[in-house]
């Protein structure tokens, strides 16, 4: 085997977390606005600096007037769980799972709610389901973009415009760094820790007016945690919308995605972080399509995620090894580059095939993406020779 040398360049920045992910590019702690600190979320300061925090959401993310922006507990997990346990049950439901948190939603369904008319559809890792079947005369819940396959839908244009049932969609590794039709989304959430590099902790819901109606209209045959209360008296509690969270929120971290919003907003908003985004994915798949023992694990360019890449080892440069030794592998590798602060967090998610994951999201530099390459070679090099 060829020896490969040391590089010499590193990444300025070798964050490539799939959550929490890269901060914004000069992302300090003194940049923070701090003066809610210490004070209530209740008050007029703390209200209005959530609030602030929407606006910047629905400008950023073009959301449109008639859908509703709450800050919700418990991350991405907490705002589908909220959506789940609020909404489903009044009809059918078709659970489309291809990565390891559309399996998740799955478990919540079938067997928590224990909905007995929940239809599965399946695809393994790398693939997606086929769209164009699914029945969308019940409800339909999805992930956009699946974090732990590097498997995205296309677009939206799967989802019927005269649908009878909802959609929701999971797009905590989309918002920010994809371009989302609103028209065609029921329900949809994420966490600010994902895209734009926030803290963990909190979840975002964005309710369109058939959710609300559902809200209104249906009320779930079990009981209902505080958390997950969005109505009261069969109305919507629009508090929630404007900034009147259900429970405390940490302030610093509000804090800290107001500053990854006005980043984006200075950048040109959304159509900037979509094109960082997608210039940060080109430059990893130009290395993986030079590269002979590396591969997508999403064989489909048209499905390929332009921020969690998924990647797999090739079955050539693998012969030989099971899962275990391929597991062993991607765990020395990752060893290796951050020992040499070259790379943090590039390991597949432990679900998924073995293999690398690289952030591509907006808050990565294009840079240190093309730096990076030679070290993934490098430590292949140490690890499999």
């Amino acid at each position: 085997m060829t020896e490969i040398t040391r590089p010499g360049l590193k990444p300025a920045r070798p964050h490539f977390s799939s959550g929490p992910c890269a901060k914004p590019p000069g992302w300090h702690p003194e940049g923070l606005a701090l003066g809610s600190l210490g004070r209530s979320h209740r008050s007029k300061l703390g209200k209005s600096r959530l609030a602030h925090a929407i606006d910047l959401t629905r400008t950023i993310l073009k959301i449109p007037a008639t859908h509703r922006i709450g800050i919700v507990p418990g991350s991405d997990t907490g705002a589908v769980e909220m959506a789940l346990w609020s909404m489903l049950g009044a009809r059918a439901v078709t659970m489309l799972a291809w990565e390891s948190f559309g399996e998740g939603w799955v478990t919540d369904v079938v067997k928590q709610l224990k909905l007995p008319d929940a239809k599965v559809v399946k695809a393994p890792y790398g693939a997606i389901p086929d769209l164009g079947a699914v029945d969308q005369s019940g409800d339909v819940v999805f992930t956009w973009n699946g974090t732990t396959s590097g498997v995205r839908v296309p677009d939206g244009e799967w989802i019927r415009d005269d649908r009878e049932g909802l959609t929701f969609a999971d797009a905590t590794s989309a918002v920010f760094a994809q371009d989302l039709p609103w028209d065609k989304l029921d329900v949809t959430t994420f966490s600010w820790q994902k895209v734009l590099g926030g803290e963990g902790g909190h979840g975002v819901i964005i309710l369109g007016p058939r959710a609300v109606e559902r809200l209104e209209s249906y009320q779930p045959s079990w009981p209902l945690p505080k958390i997950f209360r969005m109505t009261k008296g069969g109305k919507l509690i629009e508090g929630i919308f404007k900034g009147d969270t259900i429970n405390t929120p940490s302030m610093l971290a509000v804090e800290d995605y107001i500053y990854a919003l006005e980043w984006a907003q200075s950048l040109g908003g959304l159509e900037a972080l979509i094109a960082r985004a997608n210039d940060n994915a080109e430059a990893l798949d130009a290395w993986v399509s030079a590269t002979p023992w590396i591969e997508h694990l999403a064989a489909d360019p048209a499905t390929r995620s332009n921020t969690s890449v998924c990647l797999k080892f090739a079955d050539a440069a693998v012969q030989g090894l099971d899962d275990d030794a391929k597991a062993a592998l991607v765990k020395k590798m990752a060893s290796l580059l951050e020992a040499e602060d070259a790379a943090y967090d590039v390991a597949g998610y432990r679900d998924a095939p073995p293999g690398l994951r690289v952030w591509c999201g907006a808050t990565v530099d294009a840079g240190d993406i093309q730096a990076l390459g030679p070290w993934l070679d490098w430590a292949w090099a140490q690890a499999h020779g």
